[in-house]
């Protein structure tokens, strides 16, 4: 191989492993190499702020089940891409985020924007390090992808110097090698396993986002069958299971283990496959399982298994093919458990809860009272292209879309998730490039969307034609639902919200906000205005949004 600059070898590697877009903010020590990317065939998606570079592709991950290409700049670059970075890490997005720096050589210098970028890095990232010699540069690259890449997957920092990538380098830049974890318990366990759930009865599964990184959702459900278990999830952002199936459960609660606990407290055997238990910010400190009940736990995580709670069997494994096992060791036994609350005959289609299952779905307002919001996205149902797919970030608006837009098809629904605000309307943009076929809506609040509502400029820059929807309430609701909660468990007599909770003074003005980034926007505030604006949504080639001010 002719030597080269390191800063033209490490677009070679993003060839040779077949990486089409960079998402980024530049800054002055990441000139050098920007300067030289023009050369190849690799697009650059320029952000306005480092957290709509990180929410785009992470994103794109998703949609892809490939690697998100990040540039950040050095320090202050890393630091506002960091919230974005935890989502990633808690999400399990594999991204590759280079971030760059001045050099080697002024290590010592204790310059502007020096930092220590790699111990910035570490809490929030799978594995962060530093290219200090040329001759390793790509080999640093190759290690990054194939981390980030292999389960469990998550985001990988690299630290770019400049003087580094400057110097000459002889590395051949070659396709990353990524290893096959893909593998299924011994047979004996896998029949271990089948006995414990076969004679639960009450079993329960508990699914996480491991069932579609694995394309797992066919064998669950013929688990799920096979047993009469109730499926629920947990940290479930993705297709993993139909959500309109008649054993679909709901979603977990993400904020308090009591939620949880209500959930699975009642089952004798719970299968968990795919996630780590329990995601919420208040977690139980006890464990929400009966004394009696016996747990399985299936994961390529080794860490997440037992991590909180014992369980009786642990399987790392890959999911799809152990679930595949263990359906097949569920037929050689006859029978299955008896009808209850948890596993009797399905009576009618699940509803997913948005937030915290424990309480009942609301009831469907009586006609003619519609709220805004579910004609809303009923219309939307009614009018979308076919193979819509949704980027959901409207946490408290979840009720409508889990009605009117149930997650059933793999590929089509991807959730928040890891608690970081922002990421609905990059994420959606990130979808959209990597599955430019299917129309994308992304699904925001208001004060959600205000983290990255530079995104839109983005949209209109590169042209990317997904549409956005922003569910405007005037408030950041979650956290007066959850403040409910914490008076409710203190006995605190409830009263009026803290005001940091308003955002109506000034009330943003999200269709001119929209406008001045250069995408077209249309406020919805009556009932009237639904179908029109809608129809001009899917009429309009490019980003559109639509200001939805609800109650």
């Amino acid at each position: 191989m002719p030597a080269r600059p390191g800063k033209t070898a490490i677009f070679e590697q993003f060839a040779a492993d077949g990486i089409s877009y960079m998402f980024g903010n530049p800054g002055t020590v990441e000139q050098g190499f920007l300067d030289e990317g023009g050369r190849f065939d690799l697009s650059y998606v320029l952000a306005l702020h480092e957290g709509a570079a990180v929410g785009m592709a992470d994103g794109y991950a998703r949609a892809t089940r490939r690697p998100g290409l990040v540039q950040l700049h050095s320090g202050v670059g890393l630091g506002n891409g960091i919230g974005m970075l935890y989502q990633a890490k808690r999400g399990g997005s594999p991204l590759v985020v280079l971030v760059g720096e001045a050099g080697v050589r002024y290590d010592a210098m204790d310059g502007q924007m020096a930092a220590d970028l790699v111990a910035m890095a570490e809490p929030v990232t799978k594995y962060a390090t530093r290219v200090v010699d040329p001759d390793s540069t790509l080999r640093v690259l190759r290690r990054a992808v194939k981390i980030a890449m292999t389960p469990p997957r998550g985001p990988v920092v690299v630290v770019l110097p400049a003087d580094v990538l400057d110097r000459m380098t002889s590395e051949p830049a070659v396709p990353t090698s990524l290893p096959d974890i893909r593998s299924r318990p011994a047979p004996e366990a896998v029949e271990r396993a089948a006995r414990v759930l076969a004679d639960a009865a009450r079993p329960l599964i508990v699914m996480g986002d491991g069932v579609a990184v694995s394309g797992a959702q066919q064998e669950l459900t013929r688990v799920a069958e096979r047993l009469g278990a109730k499926v629920w999830g947990a940290n479930s952002s993705e297709v993993n299971f139909d959500t309109t199936h008649p054993l679909y459960g709901g979603e977990l609660g993400h904020m308090f283990g009591a939620s949880s606990a209500r959930v699975v407290g009642d089952a004798d055997a719970v299968l968990i496959v795919g996630t780590y238990v329990f995601p919420e910010v208040f977690p139980s400190l006890t464990s929400p399982f009966r004394d009696e009940a016996r747990i399985v736990h299936i994961d390529l995580d080794a860490y997440e298994i037992a991590k909180n709670f014992p369980v009786d069997i642990g399987l790392v494994a890959d999911p799809r093919l152990t679930l595949a096992a263990l359906a097949d060791a569920l037929g050689q036994h006859p029978g299955g458990p008896p009808a209850s609350p948890l596993t009797g005959p399905p009576t009618g289609q699940a509803t997913a809860q948005a937030r915290e299952p424990a309480r009942p779905a609301p009831a469907p307002a009586p006609a003619g009272a519609e709220p805004l919001l579910d004609a809303f996205v009923r219309t939307l149902a009614e009018t979308a292209p076919p193979g819509l797919a949704v980027f959901d970030e409207a946490l408290t608006a979840g009720a409508p879309l889990a009605r009117h837009l149930p997650p059933r098809v793999a590929g089509t629904f991807f959730q928040t998730r890891g608690g970081s605000l922002g990421v609905g309307i990059p994420g959606a943009l990130g979808v959209k490039l990597a599955r430019p076929e299917l129309p994308v809506v992304g699904f925001t609040g208001d004060g959600g969307s205000m983290y990255t509502f530079q995104a839109l400029w983005t949209a209109a820059r590169e042209h990317i034609d997904a549409k956005f929807v922003i569910c405007n309430n005037g408030r950041y609701r979650l956290l007066d639902l959850n403040i409910e909660q914490y008076w409710a468990e203190l006995g605190i007599r409830p009263h009026d919200a803290p005001d940091a909770f308003d955002l109506t003074r000034p009330a943003i003005a999200f269709a001119d906000l929209a406008a001045a980034l250069g995408v077209p926007a249309r406020r919805v505030d009556r009932h009237d205005h639904i179908a029109p604006a809608l129809a001009e949504m899917w009429a309009h080639e490019g980003p559109y949004l639509i200001d939805l001010v609800i109650d």
